[in-house]
């Protein structure tokens, strides 16, 4: 069977745990943050989890991770 590619925008963006959670980073971090609070960009320093019913379509996209 063929190797399956790589999704190149996909890699960048998630991880996978041992447990096989789908970590992601929060959105709304890289600009325009003189207007967002201080407390919520901290908190969009946090990592998050990718939602249950798109962690099958990731996992195929990073099938090497």
């Amino acid at each position: 069977m063929p190797k399956i590619k790589t999704h190149s925008g996909a890699k960048k963006r998630f991880n996978l745990t041992k447990s096989g959670k789908v970590k992601r980073a929060h959105a709304f971090k890289s600009h325009i943050l003189t207007k967002k609070t201080t407390k919520r960009t901290r908190n969009l320093r946090k990592n998050g989890y990718a939602d249950v019913t798109n962690q099958e379509a990731i996992k195929k996209m990073i099938p090497y991770k």
